[in-house]
């Protein structure tokens, strides 16, 4: 028997924001001065670093909620499974449900038992929470999944991980680009066959590194109000995540007994194009050997980062054919990660 992921389903906005649309922003420093240089090349050197050329953005009547519900549809179809027979759905977000046109965060009910009530599923043995876990949030979910199971708490869960960073960013702050929208869902339990989640491991740093992601005012703000937005240590993020991710997953890996050479695909969560690379980069260089041209799927350039629903939504599209030069096969191990928000960092090995 093997804990497995047997359906899977993604929810992309159709509102597409490229680079461009940000050219008439005023754009802040954290000390509220203006940058000196002109929109056109923070844009240039924005893009050169991060990938991103455009991102998604939720309709105005669609919260994360709702995005997270079409995932879940499309998963919960794609396992061919009747949802009435779910004994978990978890959500991962980190700002709840942000009305358009409003900056409050509503987390009263729980996404998870949005989710559940949109799905119509009556059968009240079907337990809906939210995991609040930064950008790592639905692997944490798959591990916290499979603990239930294998501890015979449950046969069959849902693990989603959605978000709407576009209500909760910054328009004067620089940072407020790499932010999108999304949702990824899957199902997973325990089925006849090899395979499935192979070993895991996950980090919670508390030190220095607490705050590197956070709430915080606008860097313009005359008004002195009390909204917050999405803000970060882009730097210090940077950093961190060279530093301790690639060790993260090589005990995760080494952990499942798998060669490096059988390794596939690695499904990081898409939060910078360069900084993603370099992880991995350092994480072959562990095993003393070069990183393979085809390890990497990425969808950044034109998805931008949704936190917690990049890597769901990522692996979704390549499961199914659908993003370009890369596919799955039957028996392929692949690698699951990603770095966030506390700060977290989480990784899954797993074979199809």
């Amino acid at each position: 028997m093997a804990i497995k992921i047997t359906g899977t389903g993604c929810y992309i906005p159709e509102n597409v924001t490229s680079n461009r649309d940000f050219l008439k922003h005023e754009f802040f420093q954290a000390d509220g001065s203006l940058f000196t240089v002109t929109n056109e090349t923070i844009i240039e050197k924005f893009q050169s670093i991060t990938g991103i050329s455009e991102r998604k953005y939720a309709k105005n009547h669609h919260n994360a909620s709702d995005l997270a519900t079409f995932a879940a549809e499309r998963a919960i179809d794609d396992a061919s499974i009747d949802p009435e027979q779910l004994d978990y759905i978890i959500v991962g977000h980190n700002f709840g449900d942000v009305t358009h046109g409003q900056n409050q965060s509503d987390m009263l009910p729980a996404l998870a038992a949005r989710v559940k009530h949109q799905l119509g599923i009556q059968n009240p043995s079907c337990v809906a929470y939210d995991l609040i876990f930064g950008c790592p949030g639905w692997v944490e979910g798959l591990i916290q999944a499979q603990a239930f199971i294998k501890a015979g708490m449950a046969k069959r869960c849902l693990v989603i991980g959605a978000e709407t960073l576009s209500r909760v960013v910054d328009r004067n702050d620089r940072d407020s680009m790499i932010f999108a929208d999304g949702a990824g869902a899957t199902i997973i339990e325990e089925i006849k066959g090899d395979g499935g989640l192979l070993s895991h491991n996950t980090a919670t740093y508390t030190t220095d590194e607490t705050y590197y992601i956070y709430a915080g005012g606008s860097y313009c703000n005359p008004k002195n109000d009390n909204t917050q937005y999405i803000k970060m240590e882009g730097r210090k993020v940077y950093e961190f995540a060279l530093s301790h991710v690639p060790q993260a997953m090589k005990d995760c890996f080494d952990a499942s007994g798998q060669q490096i050479e059988d390794l596939k695909k690695v499904f990081i969560h898409q939060a910078n194009e360069k900084m993603d690379e370099a992880i991995l980069k350092r994480f072959y260089r562990l095993y003393r050997t070069q990183m393979p041209e085809d390890i990497l799927p990425m969808n950044i350039q034109t998805y931008g980062n949704s936190s917690v629903a990049t890597v769901p939504t990522l692996f979704d599209l390549v499961r199914k054919g659908q993003l370009k030069d890369h596919k799955l096969n039957k028996g392929d191990v692949i690698l699951f990660a990603s770095v966030g928000a506390g700060m977290n960092i989480n990784a899954i090995t797993y074979q199809l």
